[in-house]
């Protein structure tokens, strides 16, 4: 039986869903240095990294809630759709930088924005949209337009701006665009295309392949295992290759040793490369971090960059994209010194039952201590890193769910106030262990489906059995907190519970 989820994780959880539920165009707390939405620290990377972790927390550690995280997914997927997350490509995806140059002439506006290019925002729409539909069971992104880009303005623009496209279409358009350019990779801007930003489009085809019975992520792989033999994953020092230049075939190296490139790609990487990914682990990790007070561990700032003789003010994430890939490694020593790192010097914090790290763009303390931390580490990745398992994607990728599960007994639906720290089936029996949450808006119940016409149940605590439930009849053994009552199809239970942990278990 899985350990049940630690206060500080359901925190994370709850941060995650609290954001999700944010009004349209409501980014508080999600706003970093950068500026337009084009750094590492975008809106797009914090909504699909808090989808990435809680599909792992649903995966690994509450594989019978599927009614706490689908709700959750579902909104981080349309809030990525917002034109706030995309628009940054009307203008990147012209050129004009020091890597493309040379383009900024040739391309125009371009509005669509997974049309060309932009893999590091196309990849996150078709594997969130394929992860949900993986994960529950579902035909949701299916639908003809259920992943739909549009944007009208009654100030500029012209007429309205729509871009229809669902999971098979996207995944496709992706797929065939690795194709066309020898499956090195899509580019992100235009010419470079990026080792970490293809990763995401190779879990969304397994995804894929997973749902609907195919091999594509196979053949991807090996095509990419290809493509990258001549260049070399791995720079002279033993980093992981930032990007490739389309145009002149040229590698651009982790030149300034940057902590995220190689914790970035590594993390994603396992996924489908473990054993290349493990094997140069050990002499990475050593370069990234660095001994704080009482055993604490940090990773030093970036030291700041200038790119055409001006400044570059971007968000790194470099601390959080560490712990992150400490946590994929099952390396506890360090991603547990980085926790504690933050938990002592940046200024955990609590909003609505949610914990998170709030920006800090202080680099230091007094002291010296690291205390620099801007939303992406802090809203998502540290969250990511504590919810996570050893090999947590690559369990994902390599060890898919029997569909028997989807007949099991399960949470398919959880009020906001409730905490779920415990959702897993053991020998056919439901455990669950719930909490409410004082403070926060609901009342506090849950639906249990799969229970109601299956034979006869008892639902117990502390080994004491409550109730019973035989068809659409529930009978009340013992006076005790709990009420439960029978819908059209489930179970709705609905307890005072603190911590209170119940077994569902069929006896005929």
């Amino acid at each position: 039986m899985s350990t049940a989820l630690t206060d500080e994780q359901l925190g994370h959880v709850r941060h995650f869903d609290n954001l999700s539920r944010r009004q349209p165009n409501d980014w508080s707390l999600m706003q970093g240095k950068g500026g337009n939405q084009e750094d590492f620290g975008g809106y797009r990377f914090q909504l699909a990294y808090m989808a990435y972790a809680l599909a792992l927390t649903h995966r690994n550690r509450l594989p019978a809630a599927p009614g706490l995280f689908q709700p959750v997914i579902q909104r981080l997927i349309d809030k990525i759709l917002l034109p706030e997350v995309w628009m940054y490509w009307r203008d990147v995806g012209r050129g004009g930088s020091v890597f493309n140059a040379a383009l900024a002439g040739s391309l125009g506006e371009e509005w669509d924005p997974v049309a060309r290019d932009n893999i590091m925002y196309s990849a996150y729409v078709q594997s969130m949209a394929l992860l949900h539909d993986y994960l529950f069971d579902s035909d949701r992104y299916a639908s003809e337009g259920s992943l739909t880009f549009q944007y009208w303005s009654p100030f500029w623009g012209g007429e309205r701006k729509r871009f229809p496209y669902d999971r098979e279409k996207l995944n496709e358009h992706i797929y065939w665009q690795m194709v066309s350019n020898g499956y090195l990779g899509v580019a992100c801007e235009p010419n470079c295309v990026f080792q970490i930003c293809n990763q995401p489009a190779i879990l969304g085809f397994r995804l894929h392949d997973l749902i609907t019975g195919g091999s594509r992520a196979e053949e991807v792989v090996a095509g990419y295992e290809r493509a990258w033999r001549d260049f070399g994953r791995l720079d002279s020092n033993g980093h992981y290759n930032m990007m490739i230049l389309q145009d002149s075939r040229q590698v651009l190296p982790n030149a300034l040793n940057a902590p995220w490139v190689d914790a970035w790609c590594g993390a994603l990487m396992n996924m489908w490369n473990r054993g290349f990914v493990r094997s140069n682990y050990p002499h990475q990790i050593t370069k990234l971090v660095a001994v704080g007070p009482e055993g604490t561990l940090f990773v030093p700032s970036s030291p700041p960059e200038e790119m055409m003789g001006e400044p570059v003010v971007v968000d790194s994430c470099d601390f959080g994209w560490v712990a992150a890939w400490a946590s994929e490694m099952g390396d506890e020593n360090t991603s547990g010194g980085l926790l504690d790192h933050a938990d002592r010097f940046m200024n955990p914090s609590r909003r609505d039952g949610g914990l998170y790290y709030p920006r800090n763009d202080a680099l230091t303390d007094e002291r010296g201590n690291r205390t620099e931390i801007e939303p992406m580490s802090g809203n998502v990745l540290l969250g990511y890193a504590r919810l996570n398992v050893q090999d947590g994607l690559w369990t994902l990728f390599n060890e898919p769910w029997d569909r028997d599960r989807f007949r099991q007994p399960a949470l398919t639906a959880v009020d906001r106030d409730v905490d779920v720290s415990r959702a897993e089936c053991v020998d056919g029996s439901l455990r669950v262990r719930l909490r409410r949450v004082a403070g926060v808006p609901g009342d506090g119940t849950v639906a249990v489906s799969r229970v109601r016409g299956n034979g006869r149940w008892t639902v117990s605590t502390d080994d004491r059995v409550l109730a019973t439930i035989e068809d659409a009849a529930v009978s009340t053994e013992q006076h005790e907190p709990v009420d439960l009552w029978t819908d059209a199809a489930d179970v709705i239970l609905r307890p005072p519970y603190q911590h209170q942990e119940f077994t569902f278990k069929r006896v005929s």
